[in-house]
């Protein structure tokens, strides 16, 4: 008997893997002990620092609900030589820039942006990152990314060809595969509070 039922859309699977790991990555934080969550993470691991030279500029996210721990990066980048970035939009319909987080301990110098991420205010300066630390919901061990589904960092990137992106996430993150399309940019690596994955450089 052939099944009537038609064929499920890319766009459909994705769409369902990223609730499936919105809710286990949302589990996962939940359980974790909050003087846990504020260690992990605090700074890029050394090989991870290797393929950031200093003065080097860095795209990094302020992170939101769930989403693993950036800002210690971000103060240990600033603190060793680097001018760290963060996404900036002017509206939910502009391209995604980054500007100049100059200061990585002082939220207040922040404002809402209209996806609901903190980002610089308009007037910090304009910046292009030579490596980018991306959010994502899911990754494999080879570097592929489920990531919100806006695009904006696979946009961004594929008009800055030759700029690497590295993922930030929680171990329970990883998946055997996740279904990937042209325009999706593969990762450098990722790094989990565990262990570095060596992605696609």
């Amino acid at each position: 008997m052939v099944d009537p039922s038609p064929p499920i859309s890319l766009a459909d699977e994705k769409a369902a893997l990223r609730k499936a790991h919105r809710k286990a990555r949302a589990d996962h934080v939940a359980g974790l002990p909050q003087g846990l969550r504020a260690l992990v993470l605090k700074r890029p691991p050394a090989p991870i620092v290797a393929m950031i030279p200093e003065g080097a500029a860095v795209g990094l996210y302020h992170p939101t609900g769930a989403e693993a721990p950036a800002i210690g990066w971000a103060r240990w980048l600033a603190e060793n030589g680097r001018q760290v970035a963060l996404p900036w939009f002017a509206g939910r319909d502009a391209v995604m820039e980054f500007r100049a987080w100059n200061n990585p301990w002082d939220d207040d110098l922040l404002t809402a942006g209209p996806w609901g991420a903190l980002q610089p205010k308009e007037g910090d300066g304009l910046v292009i990152p030579d490596i980018v630390v991306v959010p994502l919901l899911a990754f494999t061990a080879s570097g592929h990314r489920l990531g919100q589904g806006g695009g904006h960092y696979d946009r961004w990137l594929a008009a800055h060809p030759g700029v690497s992106a590295i993922g930030l996430a929680w171990d329970c993150q990883i998946a055997e595969e996740l279904p990937f399309e042209p325009h999706d940019h593969p990762l450098a690596a990722v790094v989990t509070p565990t262990r570095i994955y060596e992605g696609q450089q």
